[in-house]
């Protein structure tokens, strides 16, 4: 295992993003039909800007997406994780919780007061990961979503910093 580090993207992170966001997800993690939808350009939706890359030994291996929670004032100070996806390869590596650690760190660099972020109920791994790192369960919606056939809950975790 190699070395973690994180920063933030830049434009020319977006191919191999995208070949993360391709590989990444399936039905119990993420839905596919956006990653149908997404086209050939990571970075269409939000730019590199609001995304956190995890390389080890120089090669990106994932990201997180940082981004304000609401577009009004009242909800500033809450931040919400948009997306986190670590290529199969590199996982179990630490890419996720040093993205996690970075996310918590410019938070507070921000002088925001929460984090916010969804995940599928079939997510147990992410679910861990995510308790770990101090995140606490606000709500779980049932049914919320149904993916390839099957109602999935969406569970809505955050952590007060």
């Amino acid at each position: 295992m190699g070395e973690v580090t994180v920063r933030w993207a830049v434009a020319g992170d977006a191919a191999v993003l995208l070949e993360i966001e391709q590989t990444s997800w399936d039905g119990t993690t993420g839905f596919p039909s956006m990653v149908e939808r997404m086209g050939d350009n990571f970075f269409a939706k939000s730019g590199p800007e609001v995304h956190l890359v995890a390389e080890i030994d120089g090669a990106v291996v994932g990201y997180l997406r940082l981004e304000s929670k609401y577009p009004f004032p009242e909800g500033a100070g809450v931040l919400a994780v948009n997306g986190l996806a670590v290529a199969p390869a590199a996982r179990g590596q630490g890419a996720a919780s040093a993205l996690l650690t970075a996310a918590t760190d410019e938070a507070r660099r921000r002088e925001a007061r929460k984090l916010s972020l969804h995940v599928f109920g079939s997510n147990a791994t992410a679910r861990r990961l995510y308790e770990r790192h101090g995140y606490v369960v606000e709500a779980t919606h049932p049914a919320e979503f149904v993916v390839e056939g099957r109602p999935t809950d969406d569970v809505v975790l955050a952590k007060v910093l």
